[in-house]
């Protein structure tokens, strides 16, 4: 397969690649999905042949993004993402808990996008703030 890229979709799609496999793999441990962390190194090794040689090293003799490349910004659109997903789901999450659990249907779907809105504002004004956690024996 052959796909033709400018330089600039290029280093877009290197951004992307990191960030699959960062989703896919950063908790893993030493379970790592190894498919993933292949295609990762065959991705950036184009960069050697098209003068992003910076963005790349060598380790344990493969090839993966290097750490110019990881504190250049990317983990910085990562956790935007993480904690965007991170409010939206502890908006749900509580929405649910105040309404005592229910299923999501069509008749309380209203209800629970109303409610989590209402965390969702409070948690753009004041972040974590104000959340309290009651530990219970």
């Amino acid at each position: 397969m052959e796909i033709k890229l400018t330089q600039k979709q290029f280093r877009r799609l290197l951004d992307l690649v990191y960030i699959g496999n960062w989703v896919l793999n950063s908790t893993r441990g030493d379970d790592r999905i190894k498919d993933y962390d292949q295609v990762e190194s065959l991705i950036f090794s184009h960069c050697l042949s098209r003068g992003m040689a910076p963005l790349v090293e060598l380790y344990e003799g493969e090839i993966i993004p290097s750490k110019a490349f990881a504190e250049g910004g990317i983990h910085e659109a990562i956790m935007a993402y993480e904690d965007s997903a991170f409010f939206e789901i502890l908006a749900q999450e509580l929405a649910l808990r105040d309404m005592d659990d229910p299923p999501i249907t069509q008749e309380n779907y209203d209800e629970i996008m109303e409610r989590m809105d209402e965390y969702m504002d409070e948690f753009e004004r004041h972040g974590t703030d104000n959340v309290t956690v009651n530990l219970e024996d």
